[in-house]
């Protein structure tokens, strides 16, 4: 895994450049640990590194790593194209979770440090 590091508005922020995609919750608890530990605030992923079964919210991934995200209080944006989703479900979600600050879900690397800024 690649990390590369953002300072944005005083926070240290971690852009994830995985080598592999992140297919299980072993995975995701790895990366949400060294992160903790190395005193990051946010991290950026981008959605071409995230397994398609979290996108699938029946899954029920999304929903533990999300809320793993939020124990460790660290905040978390995706990066990737959400605008023509199949799931009513997904982008209900996605919608909701882009009304508040520690999940979001956006378009571009730069748009994802803005919102660490609000």
């Amino acid at each position: 895994m690649v990390i590369d590091v953002h300072i944005f508005s005083k926070l240290k922020i971690a852009e994830i450049v995985p080598d592999k995609v992140l297919f299980n919750i072993d995975e995701w608890l790895d990366i949400i640990g060294n992160l903790y530990y190395q005193g990051f605030h946010g991290v950026i992923i981008n959605e071409r590194s995230i397994a398609p079964s979290f996108f699938d919210l029946r899954s029920k991934i999304a929903g533990e790593v999300l809320q793993k995200f939020s124990n460790y209080n660290i905040r978390l944006t995706i990066v990737g194209k959400f605008t023509d989703l199949s799931s009513n479900s997904l982008t209900d979600f996605i919608y909701e979770s882009n009304k508040g600050r520690h999940i979001n879900f956006v378009d571009s690397t730069s748009e994802a440090l803005k919102t660490f800024s609000i």
